[in-house]
């Protein structure tokens, strides 16, 4: 039988004041998958009391930020006037576009216990005629987001078509952002028709037809009808869709031309992203390195 798996992503273990986060992409030599361009796996990371998240000021462009969290709950607030409480099975989609700041906090009233912090941060990309889209903010509730099961596996749909269903959350281009329950001994099809796919292990191995992928591994799957297995109780998230082509990535940005990350360094530095409404702290400095740039032709 032919490999289901192309690439076999391990994370690279980050750490930002003690937080802990798996980074699979980017990666250099992988150009995303699908439009996706960058995926986070935060936490699972416990706070004491009076601790919290903290991710001060910070800019984007030329993308969209999308945050899922499992456990928790986070703070988000932007340069536009959005402020909106990110809980578990929500969906949070950023659309930063021309340009936007943000800070990410954990709440002052969970910040009174302890507390546990669980989730995804993923970010695509935008087709180039949408690039400087103006920016925007959607919160679209857990009761809003379609689900179904198929063979006995619980499948949510996040972002795209699949299975019959539609999500709400605005894409740019084709999207697949797909959540699946498996309880020991199950197995599922992979979404179909999708122009790129991976899975991501979130919880414990799986087995891609005959191909093992260990927990907290992204596997870009090659084309066909392939099958997922499940030894244990795990999630399994599959992102998607069509390639954007070459991206450009530096710091918090990403564009299809280097100029225009040129020029967001240089409207960071000079404050012309507005202030983060109802956010006080320090702005995050632009860094003089980035060690997950892709800059390169």
């Amino acid at each position: 039988m032919a490999e289901a798996i192309r690439y076999n992503i391990e994370p690279r273990r980050i750490q930002f004041d003690g937080f802990p986060v798996a980074r699979l992409l980017p990666r250099i030599g992988l150009n995303g998958v699908g439009p996706w361009l960058f995926f986070d796996h935060m936490g699972l990371h416990d706070f004491g009391a009076g601790q919290g998240l903290d991710v001060p000021p910070h800019p984007h462009i030329n993308l969209a930020t999308v945050t899922y969290l499992f456990e928790g709950e986070i703070l988000h607030r932007d340069s536009i006037g959005n402020v909106q409480s990110i809980t578990p099975g929500a969906i949070n989609l950023m659309v930063a576009g021309a340009g936007i700041a943000h800070s990410e906090r954990g709440p002052d009233a969970l910040r009174q216990y302890s507390h546990s912090v669980h989730g995804l941060q993923l970010w695509h990309g935008l087709p180039e005629e949408h690039e400087e889209t103006a920016a925007s903010f959607h919160h679209y509730p857990v009761e809003d987001l379609p689900a179904t099961t198929l063979n006995g596996v619980h499948i949510r749909l996040l972002i795209g078509e699949a299975f019959g269903l539609k999500s709400p959350v605005r894409t740019f281009t084709q999207t697949l952002y797909a959540e699946y329950h498996l309880c020991a001994g199950q197995s599922a099809a992979v979404p179909e028709n999708v122009e790129e796919l991976a899975v991501y292990a979130v919880d414990s191995k799986l087995k891609v037809d005959d191909d093992i992928l260990a927990p907290r591994r992204l596997a870009l799957l090659t084309e066909g009808n392939h099958q997922i297995h499940a030894e244990n109780h795990t999630r399994a998230v599959f992102i998607g869709g069509q390639s954007l082509g070459k991206r450009y990535m530096w710091w918090n940005f990403v564009s299809s031309r280097k100029e225009r990350i040129q020029k967001a360094m240089d409207d960071w530095k000079q404050g012309h992203f507005g202030a983060v409404y109802d956010d006080n702290g320090t702005p995050a400095p632009l860094p003089e390195s980035d060690s997950y740039s892709l800059m390169s032709d």
